[in-house]
């Protein structure tokens, strides 16, 4: 039984969904029920835990032999550094003694240890973390997820803009969900020996403009960039709803994306979905 955190994000499900289509046994976890019974007609298991609650989410573990460790994102109006520390530090602790055999966890481009640098600094202790401890482990360092652009296409649609922090030709690996999901069930499945860190992205690099680019095929209208100006980051976050603490942490990682050069050993692991492709299957869905 493979046990999938997050199993109904966007890389949570692709990685469940590859899995059921190989025929493996899958437990898909959410905070709640709404998804159970889609899920459960695809054929996975649904259990429904919050991941504080240590003592559920170890029996969970106990159920299964492999888990997908995908620290759940926090509610942007909430101190999300805060929240995502503790959210990590209960997983870690349900899977001491859990009996799991292997883990693999997915993590980030530019993981640093850092602090108030959302997901760079969080996802980083999280990699320290796994390797103190003896339970078989793989990482999954994603490159920036395609899907991060998926709430511009009501902009897109009806404005003919999309909003970006980063300047227009500005261009950074980006990947598929469904990419990363079959990665990752292949990591999952791998033999226990098989670990490591793996980088992951998409067929090339993307811009600001290649995205807008793409919804303007897309939805068959032109549209263009609004680039935000740097000393306007955390005004604009806090725009969008995040609270003061998560505008300044998500303002930093944004600049440590922008400014420092990320090199990577070796080939990454090329997803097949390209940037155009994914905005239009985003724009027939919606």
């Amino acid at each position: 039984m493979h046990i999938i955190l997050g199993g109904t994000g966007h890389v949570g499900s692709a990685l469940a969904e590859t899995l059921l289509e190989r025929g493996e046994a899958v437990t898909v976890v959410s905070r709640n029920a709404s998804a159970r019974p889609a899920w459960e007609r695809k054929g996975a298991h649904f259990a429904v835990v919050d991941v504080r609650d240590v003592d559920a989410l170890r029996r969970l573990f106990e159920r299964g032999r492999r888990l997908f460790l995908l620290n759940p994102p926090a509610d942007p109006a909430t101190d999300t550094d805060a929240v995502e520390k503790a959210n990590l530090r209960a997983i870690l602790t349900a899977i001491e003694g859990s009996g799991l055999e292997k883990i693999v966890a997915e993590s980030t481009y530019g993981a640093q240890d850092r602090e108030r640098s959302g997901d760079l600094g969080i996802l980083y202790a999280m990699e320290q973390a796994l390797r103190a401890q003896p339970i078989a482990f793989s990482v999954i360092r994603a490159a920036y997820y395609m899907s991060n652009w998926d709430e511009s296409l009501r902009s897109a649609r009806e404005h003919g803009k999309v909003l970006s922090f980063y300047p227009a030709d500005f261009a950074l690996p980006m990947v598929a969900p469904r990419d990363l999901g079959r990665v990752a069930a292949d990591l999952i499945t791998a033999p226990l020996a098989d670990t490591g860190m793996h980088h992951v992205e998409g067929p090339r690099a993307y811009s600001p403009a290649d995205v807008a680019d793409a919804f303007a095929q897309a939805l068959g209208r032109e549209v263009d960039v609004e680039v935000v100006p740097r000393a306007q980051w955390v005004a604009a976050y806090r725009k969008l709803g995040f609270s003061e603490a998560a505008a300044k942490s998500y303002a930093d990682m944004t600049a440590v994306t922008l400014d420092e050069d990320y090199p990577i050993p070796g080939e990454p692991i090329r997803g097949r979905i390209t940037l155009q492709a994914y905005i239009q299957d985003l724009v027939d869905r919606r």
